[in-house]
C-alpha cells in the first residue's frame, strides 16, 4: 500500500536533506512544489531533472492541484469577505469601503509617502470590533527594513482610545534578514494563525531584499521567479485565513518615460499580477498625502486625499 503524502518529505525521491534544501528555498509545502518547475528544484535541491519531475508530479497529485468548484461554491466563499477601514474614509471609500480579505493589497511610492504609517494603522486597525470597521483579529508585521516603532503603534492606540500595551500583545513582529528568511516567515506566520486569530499579514517592504539580491539583468528570471512562489504564498494565506494582506513596495524611475509621472513600482509583472488591489501614494504638502487607486478587479481608478497625522490616517 502507497504511503500517504501529507508532508515534502513523504513525496518520493526525497529525503531529509533534499527537503531541507527545499525548505530553504522556500518550498515548504506541497503547493508551493505544485506549482514550481522543474528547472527550479533542480537548481534549490541539486536533483536531476527527471527527480525534480517526479517531485513535482506526486505533489501535484498529493496537493490536489486543479480541482474545480462551481461559481455557487465561489459566490459562498466570497460572502464571508471582510473589511478592514485604514482610519480614512476617503481611502475607505476608493477601495470600496476598505481593505478586503482574501486578497493582497500593495501600496507602492517613494520614501516617506505613508506606506509604513498605513501599515503601523492597520495593525491597530485590525484589533477593533468588526462594527467599527476592524476584523477582531491579531496582526503580523514582516519587517525587511526595521520600521516597525511601537511607540507609533502605543500613539495610534490612544487616539483610539485603546490600551497601548495590549494592542502591541497582538502584533507579532518578525525581521526578515534575506528573501529566504521572509519566505519562510510566511510559513511561520501560517503556523502562528493556528494559534491565534490572526486576520492582517504585513510585509513592509516586499521587494527591498529581492531587489538587493538578485542585482543585474542576468538575475532578473530568479529573481521574478522567487517572488512569483513568495506572491502565491501571500494569497494563500489570505484565503485560508479569510485574512488581509498589506505589502507596501519601492519604487524605480523609468528614465525613458518621456511625460507623466516615470516613477514604477518594483517587481514588474509578478507583482502587479498577483496583487489584487494596487494603490500608488506621494507626498503633498504638510501632512497631505495623494493615493490613487491604479489596479482593481472591480473598481473604478480615482485619487483621494489623506493626512497622515500624530494620531494616524485620517480625511
Amino acid at each position: 500500500m502507497a504511503k500517504e503524502v501529507v508532508s515534502i518529505e513523504d513525496l518520493p525521491g526525497v529525503g531529509p536533506a533534499t527537503a531541507e534544501k527545499l525548505v530553504e528555498a522556500g518550498f515548504s509545502d506541497l503547493m508551493s512544489l505544485a506549482v514550481a518547475t522543474p528547472a527550479m528544484l533542480k537548481e534549490a535541491a541539486d536533483v536531476g531533472e527527471a527527480t525534480a519531475m517526479k517531485i513535482i508530479m506526486a505533489a501535484r497529485e498529493a496537493a490536489d492541484v486543479g480541482g474545480f468548484e462551481t461559481g455557487l461554491e465561489v459566490m459562498k466563499r466570497r460572502e464571508g469577505l471582510k473589511k478592514l477601514t485604514t482610519g480614512s474614509q476617503q481611502l475607505d471609500d476608493m477601495l470600496g469601503r476598505g481593505l478586503e480579505t482574501q486578497a493582497i493589497t500593495e501600496f507602492y511610492g517613494e520614501f516617506g509617502s505613508g506606506k509604513t504609517q498605513i501599515a503601523h494603522q492597520l495593525a491597530v486597525n485590525v484589533q477593533l470590533p468588526e462594527d467599527k470597521g476592524g476584523l477582531g483579529g491579531h496582526a503580523v508585521y514582516i519587517d525587511t527594513e526595521n520600521t516597525f516603532r511601537p511607540e507609533r503603534i502605543k500613539q495610534m492606540a490612544t487616539a483610539q482610545e485603546l490600551d497601548p500595551d495590549e494592542v502591541l500583545s497582538r502584533i507579532h513582529v518578525a525581521r526578515a534578514f534575506n528573501s529566504d528568511h521572509q519566505i519562510l516567515l510566511v510559513d511561520k506566520a501560517g503556523e502562528l494563525a493556528k494559534e491565534y486569530p490572526v486576520k492582517l499579514l504585513i510585509i513592509d517592504s516586499l521587494t527591498a531584499h529581492f531587489r538587493a539580491e538578485f542585482i543585474g539583468r542576468g538575475a532578473l528570471s530568479d529573481r521574478q521567479q522567487k517572488l512569483n512562489i513568495h506572491m502565491h504564498a501571500l494569497q494563500r494565506f489570505a484565503d485560508v485565513n479569510n485574512a488581509v494582506v498589506y505589502v507596501t513596495n519601492q519604487v524605480q524611475t523609468n528614465p525613458g518615460i518621456m511625460f507623466g509621472d516615470p516613477t514604477r513600482p518594483i517587481g514588474g509583472n509578478i507583482v502587479g499580477h498577483t496583487a489584487t488591489y494596487r494603490v500608488y501614494i506621494r507626498k503633498s504638502k504638510g501632512e497631505k498625502r495623494i493615493a490613487r487607486l491604479v489596479d482593481s478587479p472591480s473598481l473604478p481608478e480615482r485619487e483621494v486625499v489623506i493626512s497622515v497625522t500624530e494620531a494616524g490616517i485620517r480625511d
